[in-house]
């Protein structure tokens, strides 16, 4: 049997790769337990500066496999949610290195929301997004209820929340809900393009620019100022910091090595 989760790694870059296709990428606990151990894996190696997360075959992904929630001894919602979901998207989120979400087809329900969560989501053309929970009568979770009023505030979140339409990727991009769509036959080229950029910039301070992102969410001005003020001391205190600055007076590119 084919594994759930396929890792590559290479130049400074792992791609995470989605791999049940025969249900478009749906999950699955097990395979939600195989994503999260990729994603730690990719948090500790020293080598990898970028992550990327996509989907083999058509679709990104299309959320929970409906099979496991219908089956006889089917896990509850909470277990669910929190086992293979939440614990996904935390991961992304306080991983201090950049993780792009390349959306490659359709992203529905928990798999939209989970391209949502990465720090840079790119999508084909002809990809879509979907909230698709009401359409069951749920809500949408993974973080989708926090994330998608603070993406494109709370009359469009509550319009795709609520009418469940589908998105195409452009319309996505339009109303800044992910960060770019590009034509297909260029999407891998773009998503590799952007990868690559990404690993060659100092990756201890994208790391601890993303964790001031996440700590502005709920803080107030004042507080926030004063993280501010101590992360940047710890990027201050980096290799990559004293290699971009004599760079910047040697009047050289820099050659950070994500320390």
């Amino acid at each position: 049997m084919e594994p759930s989760i396929l890792t590559a790694i290479n130049d400074g870059i792992c791609t995470i790769t989605l791999n049940r296709p025969s249900v478009f990428n749906s999950f699955d606990q097990a395979m939600g337990r195989a994503f999260q151990s990729a994603l730690d894996e990719a948090a500790q190696n020293a080598e990898v500066r970028c992550v990327v997360v996509t989907g083999n075959g058509k679709a990104f992904c299309a959320g929970q496999d409906l099979k496991e929630v219908t089956s006889p001894d089917a896990p509850d919602f909470t277990e669910i949610v929190e086992k293979t979901y939440n614990e996904s998207v935390r991961r992304i989120r306080f991983m201090e290195k950049p993780v792009i979400g390349a959306v490659n087809g359709v992203a529905a329900g928990a798999g939209a929301n989970i391209a949502l969560a990465c720090d840079l989501t790119i999508a084909r053309s002809s990809a879509s997004l979907i909230q698709a929970f009401s359409k069951i009568g749920l809500i949408p979770d993974s973080g989708g209820t926090w994330f998608l009023p603070r993406l494109v505030g709370m009359q469009r979140a509550a319009a795709l929340a609520f009418l469940g339409d589908k998105l195409s990727a452009e319309e996505a991009e339009h109303m800044g809900l992910i960060y770019r769509a590009v034509a297909d036959d260029v999407f891998e080229q773009e998503v590799q393009a952007l990868a690559v950029r990404l690993a060659q910039m100092p990756t201890r301070g994208l790391g601890l620019t993303k964790k001031a992102f996440n700590a502005g969410w709920d803080a107030d001005l004042s507080s926030h100022l004063t993280t501010e003020r101590d992360l940047q001391m710890e990027a201050s205190q980096t290799e990559d910091y004293a290699e971009g600055v004599a760079a910047f007076l040697e009047k050289r590119a820099p050659n950070f090595k994500g320390s």
